[in-house]
């Protein structure tokens, strides 16, 4: 399938912008990492939290801080929803999987805030936890550092939530868009069937309609058209009826049946079904994260 891979993710433009700008309005950092557990502690350069850039230079800090880390990755992949994990300084970590067709593509990573003020107590014992004896220098920026650290009232951090998980969905169809994309290296029959599809997506397409129309018998076409995209004629029409739906529910006044026949579904069932599949959520649930916050 012409399905984005990681690094053709990772490597948009949009990916640094967001970065910037979401450190600028939130304070915290933010990195976009493969699926999976890293293999070693997340390092999040010039925005990472000083005192997180400190402990982490002790080895039991380290361990903590990845530990901490793989717990909140390995729950985004299995779940495929944000997860919070609190590390064992008493930071918040942030994991926010990008979620395209059920498969997990990437994580959002952010976090190392608090969510209650820290005490001098919680201090004396995180430097305990680090069997570390620590000099007069290191535990005097520690301190600070530590005492510096943003605390992240609920209702701002579930802003701070939504922000990643809007951002993720961006990604995610960003990714699905890219999957229908006509390619350079493709064919020309299977990049005008592409172009034939999508001009006429609302309308019933057929295999034999399709594969007369770039003038490729029917056997050759399904072969040609399954090496280049990994899709079947009729995954790759469900898939485009589905970006299509998608951006018929932008508008909350149109109702369910009239974007099941403007896409060119012939039933709502089919149109339920097909859609979470491919999405992952039902069109109302699709719906509802555009339009009341609340993202999924």
């Amino acid at each position: 399938m012409n399905q984005i891979a990681f690094d053709d993710l990772v490597r948009l433009p949009v990916i640094q912008y967001y970065e910037t700008a979401f450190r600028k309005v939130t304070g915290m950092p933010l990195k976009v990492v493969p699926p999976g557990e890293s293999g070693q502690r997340l390092s999040f350069g010039e925005s990472e939290n000083p005192f997180c850039s400190l402990v982490t230079r002790t080895p039991a800090g380290c361990d903590a801080c990845a530990e901490a880390e793989k717990r909140a990755q390995r729950g985004a992949g299995k779940k495929l929803i944000p997860q919070q994990v609190s590390c064992f300084a008493g930071l918040t970590d942030v994991a926010v999987p990008v979620v395209v067709n059920g498969r997990h593509v990437a994580t959002l990573m952010s976090g190392q805030v608090f969510r209650r003020p820290p005490t001098e107590r919680d201090f004396q014992m995180i430097v305990k936890m680090l069997q570390a004896e620590p000099s007069a220098d290191w535990e005097r920026k520690t301190r600070k550092a530590y005492f510096e650290t943003p605390v992240v009232t609920p209702d701002r951090f579930e802003a701070i939530v939504h922000l990643l998980s809007v951002f993720a969905q961006y990604l995610a169809d960003y990714a699905s868009r890219h999957a229908i994309s006509a390619s350079a290296n493709e064919p020309k029959p299977v990049a005008g069937a592409k172009q034939f599809v999508l001009a006429h997506v609302e309308e019933t397409i057929t295999l034999a309609l399709v594969a007369q129309h770039v003038h490729v018998s029917r056997f050759h076409f399904c072969r040609m058209f399954k090496k280049a995209t990994g899709m079947t004629l009729t995954e790759y029409v469900a898939r485009v009826r589905v970006e299509k739906a998608k951006t018929l529910l932008v508008d909350p006044s149109a109702r369910i049946s009239e974007v099941v026949f403007a896409a060119g579904f012939g039933s709502i069932p089919r149109f339920n079904s097909v859609f979470k599949s491919c999405v992952g959520m039902s069109p109302t649930e699709y719906r509802a994260t555009l339009h009341s916050g609340v993202a999924m």
